[in-house]
């Protein structure tokens, strides 16, 4: 009986799990039927509202720029320069290269290739070959002639559905026709014909397979490979055309390199009259596009608010008025220059002057020169890391390293110097010695960390090498990257990205996006301050004395070898600044130094910009002591009378704890202090190496600073030692 009873019940027990189950599967399908339904309603929203094909594209509405203040810059007119052209007046080779390029099954899809968005996502994924994107040339017509650019599930819907009813409505020739008309070429060019002509002053059918591979390759960033302000980035994309079309069978090989080798001659650029801010309304415009497309920009009516001050602006074109012409050709003005300015706490470029005139090539951006001597502040960083400081003595007398053998400016060597001695100076011997003992891989560090993104780490020619103390880089550095870099001590260690753009507004009063500075942590701020002292002397004691405007700020003059290039970089603790002067194709400068005409061009400048803040000396952190110290030995002087003494300062800790034997009437070193306090220049440094052991040295990257603590003194464990074969064999 009990066990009937028990029968009875265990179903009566299993009821309840049965009804929660029925429950639980009609709630998941009624969820569903929602979910569908709902998705079936937007799907059928986003089709009825999208455009249609015969209708009236909606008018066009210039763009605003407006400044830091909201004072109109300039008005982007949405102004088209479009000469249609037959697609049978179009080159065979033009229209593979786009389809090469672009859309390499255009000829086999109906309008969408779900093909080609795997083979796009597999490409972007493993990151093998060329990247490529999944859309295909319909759909970048649909886009480009009837809908925005917004990043949205509508749009890319509405998209889909507009590309099946173009590809039902024209052939593949028409539509291939309408996308070459229509796609945006940069430099106000719309369609292939004006591209033609305003890149290489010919018609589109006289174009040869080189300029038909170079015309292909600027859509997909149309400001950034566009010939005429980036002839190097527009043939690196030329070259990639070249092999997508050499992929899919529409050249040889043999063709493809012939045409890599062709001569590329543009037409002469002609050069308007030069407007207020014009190359930094020119690099607003690019990343514009890039983000929005030029159809956003130029019809759209977007309000974009940016960072210049229009007075600094003007105080920086006025100040390299100061720069002298030699000569003029093709109506640019020679020796070239710029000159940018940030505030160092929010990243915002405040003045840009990208060269003389308005050519299109914004030399503040865009041109990669070699810093000479304004690389050193890296080079003294990583030494003051390592343990070193202001008063570590160095041997400045000569050194070879194989066959080369540093010298300074003048050819003259100085015996035993301080660091402090040495950067205002700016002797090239000590430099080089600091970055052996240190090591190469500190160095370079650091100057990534602060800004520097140009350095080459691997292949047969790199900068792992000691020139690149002295600034011989591989490719060199931009007047942005080391203004925003030096921008790092002035910010008491912490690096924020440098930025054009603080929000854009669309025509309705929807904002598309907004600025908001991402800090990090880069260099401890003693370690920044420190140096920032060192590089104050520069400015009072050194080369850049025709810099100096009667405040407080630091910076460091650059000469190259050549006397190519010449620099000027230095800040306040509120605005920093970059002036570069050089020939487009890096002639002599004949004599011309960093503390010459770019220091003038600098003060003119901060005479003017600084004076919108209130005159103030950097903050002096915590941890930060003096004591008075020989320059002959940098031990402690108790002597006042000792010529030979003078204040210094030190990372607590680090100042000497010995006194120095030497007196002011014999001059002589105490070497048996020096050994033990070990200021010879020859100071071990975080990994326990000697000087001596810079091959050693150069193994173990440096550490980061700690990211959440600008105090600490003390660095992280260093990262995992490069790669073997990533160690510059020569040193």
């Amino acid at each position: 009986m009990q066990d009937n009873n028990n029968e009875t019940k265990e179903p009566g027990r299993r009821r309840p799990k049965k009804n929660t189950r029925t429950v639980t599967i009609i709630a998941v399908l009624v969820f569903l039927v929602m979910l569908t339904g709902a998705g079936l309603g937007f799907l059928t929203a986003s089709i009825h509202t999208m455009p249609s094909l015969k209708g009236e594209i909606r008018p066009a509405v210039s763009s605003q720029i407006f400044d830091t203040s909201g004072k109109l810059i300039t008005t982007i007119h949405s102004v088209e320069n479009r000469l249609p052209v037959s697609i049978n007046k179009i080159p065979k080779n033009l229209q593979d290269a786009f389809v090469a390029a672009e859309d390499v099954r255009f000829y086999q899809h109906s309008g969408i290739d779900p093909r080609g968005i795997l083979r796009a996502i597999w490409s972007n994924m493993t990151d093998r070959g060329i990247s490529e994107g999944g859309s295909t040339i319909t759909q970048q017509l649909a886009r480009n002639a009837l809908l925005s650019q917004e990043q949205t599930i509508k749009r890319k819907i509405q998209e889909a559905f507009l590309s099946l009813q173009i590809e039902r409505q024209y052939s593949k020739n028409e539509i291939l026709e309408m996308y070459m008309n229509q796609i945006y070429f940069g430099q106000g060019a719309y369609g292939v014909q004006t591209a033609a002509q305003v890149y290489f002053g010919k018609n589109v059918e006289d174009l040869n397979l080189a300029e038909c591979a170079m015309i292909a390759g600027i859509p997909k960033s149309p400001n950034y490979y566009s010939p005429s302000s980036n002839l190097k980035a527009a043939k690196e994309r030329q070259s990639t055309v070249l092999d997508q079309m050499v992929k899919y069978g529409y050249i040889d090989a043999v063709t493809a390199a012939k045409a890599r080798n062709t001569e590329i001659k543009l037409a002469n650029r002609t050069v308007t009259n030069n407007t207020t801010a014009s190359y930094f309304t020119d690099y607003v415009i690019q990343q514009l596009i890039e983000k929005y497309g030029a159809d956003a920009v130029y019809k759209d009516g977007l309000k974009v608010y940016t960072t210049l001050d229009l007075e600094m602006q003007k105080a920086a074109e006025s100040a390299m008025d100061e720069l002298p012409t030699r000569r003029t050709e093709n109506g640019i003005k020679q020796p070239q220059g710029a000159l940018v300015a940030i505030d160092p706490h929010t990243g915002h470029i405040k003045a840009m002057v990208g060269g003389r005139g308005n050519d299109q090539f914004n030399r503040a951006v865009l041109a990669e020169r070699q810093p000479g001597s304004a690389f050193k502040p890296f080079v003294y960083l990583a030494a003051i890391e390592s343990g070193l400081t202001p008063a570590s003595i160095v041997d400045d007398s000569p050194v070879s390293f194989g066959s080369w053998s540093p010298v300074n400016y003048d050819r003259k060597f100085r015996g035993p110097v301080t660091m402090r001695s040495a950067l205002e100076q700016s002797l090239n011997v000590v430099t080089v010695k600091l970055a052996q003992q240190v090591g190469i891989d500190k160095t370079l560090y650091y100057a990534q960390q602060m800004g520097i993104s140009t350095l080459v780490l691997k292949g047969d020619t790199n900068d792992r090498n000691l020139a690149m103390s002295l600034g011989g880089l591989t490719r060199g550095v931009t007047p942005l990257e080391i203004a925003s870099a030096y921008g790092v001590l002035a910010n008491s260690g912490i690096r924020v990205e440098p930025t054009a753009i603080v929000k854009v507004v669309d025509r309705n009063g929807k904002v598309l996006e907004e600025y908001i500075p991402k800090e990090k942590v880069v260099v401890n701020e003693r370690s920044a301050y420190l140096l920032t002292n060192m590089l104050k002397g520069v400015m009072t004691n050194g080369t850049g004395t025709g810099a100096y405007f009667g405040r407080p700020a630091a910076g460091k003059t650059g000469t190259t070898s050549d006397y190519k290039d010449a620099w000027f970089v230095g800040f306040t603790p509120d605005l920093v600044a970059s002036v570069w002067i050089g020939h487009d194709n890096s002639e002599y400068l004949s004599g011309v130094t960093g503390g010459t005409i770019p220091a003038t061009i600098w003060r003119n400048f901060m005479n003017t910009a600084a004076a919108k803040y209130v005159a103030r000396d950097f903050v002096k952190p915590s941890g930060i002591v003096a004591a008075r110290v020989s320059a002959k030995d940098g031990l402690l002087l108790n002597d006042p009378e000792n010529q030979d003494g003078r204040t210094e300062i030190f990372v607590e800790g680090t100042q000497p704890t010995k006194v120095s034997a030497v007196t002011a009437k014999d001059g002589k070193d105490n070497k048996d202090g020096k050994d033990k306090d070990n200021k010879d220049g020859k100071q071990a440094d975080s990994t326990g190496h000697n000087g001596d052991s810079s091959a050693d040295i150069e193994k173990t990257l440096p550490p980061p600073p700690g990211k959440n603590d600008k105090n600490s003194a003390m660095p992280l464990p260093p990262p995992p030692p490069p790669k073997a074969n990533d160690i510059d064999k020569k040193n």
